[in-house]
């Protein structure tokens, strides 16, 4: 059998199979002019960390550049994966700029000019739905004051009063006479205005463009299969590095022996790598991937576990179950003496709960590209955050932030994993020792069992509840165990201010850090404690005998101490109505209700969601997430309406895939689970309907989109199940548990 195999990218995979692969996507099929028609004019290039800028394009301000055909480009200072950056931040300049929004394309920000010149884009870590809720009002000033100088620069050539000038869609017009000028023919003399003061930006009720659906500038790359991801990347002369780290975090490598696959095709050398926030390992450098993940596969690596080779998920959730009991717990809220009232009273719900570590299951493996030099260095990575990965970088290898060159890749997913930039920090010090670019790739398994984990933790609530069968005093314990990000905030995060109306409400928490390596998941921090909260408000409701959409909405009414109490009301009587709560179902078939609202204690903004689950669990007790009823409050405006409706879809589908199926385990200090074949996700025949309800509840801008949702999915399913089989789901995943009924 032949060994030459035939060169092909993505693109050229994505269309010989759309075309020639029978059924594998049959129905996305379309010819060539069709694809070019369906485009955008409003562009992306596939490599947007490369200038689209000529050398006759004029710079208004860092954030856009004008062409003399009236083009505008737009710099992007945060990370595309998935959420349609490029899209949100040219509409946020666009609505103050007032040019051709067909005229517009984005790039991505120079990390290197943002260090040089003293951080001019602000910020470049895309984290915390931050893309549109920071970047909002610094891009419509960069907006409005370009529009203002290219108006005064037009003003000045004229000779006439600003106040005579009207523009649109990129042309200036001298209202009196008639007299026009495009945004290119008078960029150049823009260039070198100054204006006395900034202009005043749009508020909410003024904006045209911004509040409207606009298709996503991202699509046609993706779709051609032209954007270039981290793992995308070729260079002249550059090797492949295949890594293996410590099985068990914090171990260290032993030996190796490099003799055994030295000669094997293609291995060029073999390196230990490791130090500060580097796991300990060995790659295996060849001429192609496979020639070194075959190679280090037959390398015999031996390894000191250190002190952690016995830890394992078993362990940590005892000692979390332990720490419910202990004194000397740190006290976030009391009001009144719940203690006492729980003490005294006759009717008292308790419920402990927990919830595992979770990885984040991206689809691009970990990977980066990196070409380290004696005064330069260049690396070719997705990553969620560049300015530490350029930082990192400089301090790694001595040269200064100013030689160091990031050239920032479409993200392939990121979750919160691409911020952490382990394998940038890897990729440096290995690149460092063998003097040519290297692209490092973590397999599928590497990329697994080395994560950034959703924490694990443990609670305990408990709750007296009045003749009435409302809550009268509460006591909630929080038992966060991690490393020291996310840390104490992300434990106590949408526990600290009970929405429910109680008299008597104790919270507290301990805190314990361990080895395992943890950071923020997609919503960090409430996908925990939405499910012990929104999961036991229900046990109250059944302990009541009430309705639970009807038991939160009477404990929001009265509830004079939570100031957003009445916008919840309206979402929570959206998604009720929309949903048909109380409409009868076939047996088998329930529907579950939670409702939240993205609160922190560092933070003002918040993001109003309820979720109505509709569930099926057959009598051998298979569990079916059928409908999902979304409603979300926008606040006044959402940026772009079709980019929210798609994170919202992209939320609800990695919430049913943790609640049901996922878990990270630790044994003998090992991640148990390495692949999709035990750490799953949805198949497509899994995938449940899921209808948006937008609604405006409240009146300043929301907290963000992208990740103000998945923490109530499993609430709503697990609250779902029960009302089917009678069973309450109190550890996820649902997986684990029997629900056979009836």
């Amino acid at each position: 059998m032949s060994t030459n195999l035939a060169k092909i990218n993505r693109r050229e995979f994505m269309v010989t199979s759309f075309a020639f692969g029978g059924g594998f996507a049959l129905s996305l099929v379309f010819p060539r002019g069709q694809a070019a028609a369906a485009s955008l004019s409003a562009q992306i290039t596939g490599t947007p960390w490369e200038a689209l800028a000529g050398k006759e394009d004029i710079e208004i301000n860092p954030w856009l550049v004008i062409a003399p055909d009236d083009t505008v480009t737009i710099r992007v200072a945060q990370s595309e994966m998935g959420q349609a950056t490029f899209t949100s931040w040219a509409k946020m300049i666009v609505e103050e700029l007032e040019c051709d929004w067909s005229k517009v394309r984005a790039e991505y920000a120079s990390v290197n000019r943002h260090f040089r010149e003293k951080k001019v884009y602000q910020r470049m870590t895309t984290n915390s739905s931050s893309s549109v809720r920071v970047s909002r009002t610094y891009l419509q000033q960069a907006g409005a004051s370009a529009r203002e100088r290219l108006m005064a620069a037009a003003a000045e050539r004229w000779r006439v009063p600003r106040s005579e000038l009207t523009v649109k869609a990129g042309v200036i017009t001298h209202t009196p006479t008639g007299r026009s000028l495009r945004y290119g023919q008078i960029a150049q003399q823009a260039a070198s205005v100054r204006l006395a003061k900034e202009p005043a930006i749009k508020t909410p009720d003024q904006f045209t463009f911004m509040n409207k659906p606009t298709r996503l500038l991202e699509t046609p790359l993706r779709v051609d299969g032209s954007a270039t991801y981290g793992i995308d990347v070729r260079l002249p002369g550059m090797l492949y590095a295949a890594v293996k780290q410590s099985p068990v975090f914090q171990g260290k490598v032993k030996k190796f022996d490099a003799d055994v696959i030295r000669q094997r095709p293609g291995v060029h050398s073999v390196v230990r790598f490791g130090g500060p926030n580097i796991e300990d390992g060995v790659a295996v450098i060849a001429d192609s991937y496979w020639h070194a993940k075959s190679a280090l596969d037959m390398l015999p690596i031996e390894w000191d576990e250190g002190a952690h080779g016995n830890d394992s998920s078993k362990s940590f959730f005892e000692m979390a179950r332990k720490l419910l009991d202990e004194p000397g717990a740190r006290v976030v809220t009391k009001k009144g003496d719940a203690e006492s009232t729980l003490r005294d009273s006759t009717k008292i719900v308790e419920a402990v709960y927990e919830v595992p570590y979770l990885d984040h299951a991206m689809m691009e493996p970990m990977n980066c590209t990196a070409h380290v030099t004696a005064d330069r260095v260049d690396v070719w990575v997705g990553t969620q955050n560049p300015e530490g990965a350029v930082s990192e970088t400089s301090e790694l290898t001595g040269v200064p932030l100013e030689n160091v060159y990031l050239h920032n890749c479409f993200l392939g997913s990121g979750f919160g994993r691409r911020g952490e930039n382990d394998n940038v920090r890897q990729a440096v010090v290995i690149a460092k020792q063998v003097g040519r670019p290297i692209k490092v790739i973590w397999s599928r398994e590497e990329t697994m069992q080395h994560g950034a984990y959703r924490p694990m933790r443990v609670s305990r609530f408990r709750a007296a509840l009045g003749p009435d069968g409302m809550p009268i005093a509460w006591h909630t314990r929080v038992v966060g165990i991690d490393t020291p990000y996310p840390g104490d905030e992300q434990t106590i995060r949408g526990l600290h201010k009970l929405p429910y109306r109680i008299r008597h409400e104790l919270f507290d928490y301990h805190y314990r850090q361990n080895q395992i390596p943890t950071g923020p998941w997609t919503s960090v921090g409430r996908s925990q404690n939405e499910f012990f909260l929104e999961t036991f408000i229900d046990e109250l409701a059944h302990a009541a005998g009430k309705d639970p959409y009807q038991y939160r909405r009477a404990l929001l009414e009265g509830n004079a101490d939570f100031p957003v109490a009445k916008s919840w009301i309206q979402v929570l009587d959206e998604v009720a109505e929309k949903s048909k709560w109380g409409e009868k179902l076939p047996p088998g078939t329930a529907r579950g209700i939670a409702i939240g609202d993205s609160r922190r204690v560092t933070r003002d903004e918040i993001t109003i969601c309820a979720i109505v689950a509709t569930v099926s669990v057959s009598k051998q007790g298979i569990v079916r997430a059928e409908r999902f009823d979304v409603a979300l409050d926008t606040g006044p405006f959402l940026v772009n309406p079709l980019s929210a409706e798609r994170q919202v879809e992209m939320q609800i589908v990695m919430g049913v895939a943790a609640a049901l199926k996922q878990q990270i385990t630790i044994e003998k200090g090992r991640v148990v689970e390495s692949n999709f074949n035990n750490f799953p996700l949805l198949t497509r025949q899994e995938m449940p309907e899921i209808a948006i309800h937008f609604v405006r509840a409240t009146d300043k801008p929301i907290a963000g989109m992208g990740e103000e949702v998945v923490g109530w999915v499993a609430p709503a399913v697990c609250n779902a199940i029960f009302a089917v089989t009678g069973k309450r789901v109190r550890a996820l995943p649902v997986k684990n548990h029997d629900l056979r009924w009836g």
